[in-house]
């Protein structure tokens, strides 16, 4: 079963998960209910019902909006809330998306011959990267749309590198910064048909 599909059973929605996890990953942000419509990609009904839920149990609190094209009001974590450490605990360090599920995401993008994992995905908040992907035959729009379903699931924006197989081989074979970055700390293989990597 799903880890999303665990969850919406155990919490009563997808979308309550995905809300929830949206607001407890960015804890000093403001979001309006287009943006959480948008980011958690539901509807702003679905939206508005939820948040009515989270005011009521005191997780959400309304707060003026910061960004100067927002004006009125939105709602951010309310850090008071009583559950607040358990809640984090469970939906943050809970698997946010298997391995399986992943690979399935991400090899009908093209010819995927790489994915890495680290970041979000092993708690090591201080990754330079959640993902990196090499393959070919992949479309950047594609590629663009899975990643937002994805943090849509996570709640979270995912920082992500994308290389063809060629340039991602250039790149180690000039040790260059960013894929040393990667490889070099925490990290975990998901798909791997590179071989020694």
């Amino acid at each position: 079963m799903r880890s999303m599909e665990t969850l919406s059973k155990l919490f009563g929605s997808e979308n309550k998960v995905k809300i929830m996890r949206l607001f407890l990953f960015n804890p000093d942000h403001v979001f309006d209910i287009p943006d959480i419509a948008r980011r958690a990609k539901t509807t702003t009904s679905h939206v508005r019902k939820e948040i009515g839920i989270f005011e009521k149990i005191g997780l959400v609190k309304r707060r003026a909006m910061t960004k100067k094209k927002s004006k009125g009001t939105g709602f951010a974590l309310d850090p008071s809330f009583a559950y607040m450490a358990p809640l984090q605990n469970f939906l943050i360090n809970i698997e946010p998306l298997n391995p399986k599920e992943i690979i399935k995401k991400i090899s009908r993008l093209g010819s995927i011959k790489l994915i890495l994992v680290s970041g979000v995905f092993i708690q090591e908040q201080e990754s330079r990267v959640d993902m990196l992907i090499v393959g070919d035959n992949v479309k950047r729009a594609t590629l663009d749309n899975t990643i937002k379903t994805m943090e849509a699931e996570i709640g979270k924006e995912l920082k992500f590198a994308y290389f063809t197989t060629e340039d991602f081989k250039y790149r180690l074979s000039m040790f260059d910064k960013l894929t040393r970055d990667i490889l070099d700390y925490p990290h975990k293989k998901v798909l791997n048909r590179l071989g020694n990597i």
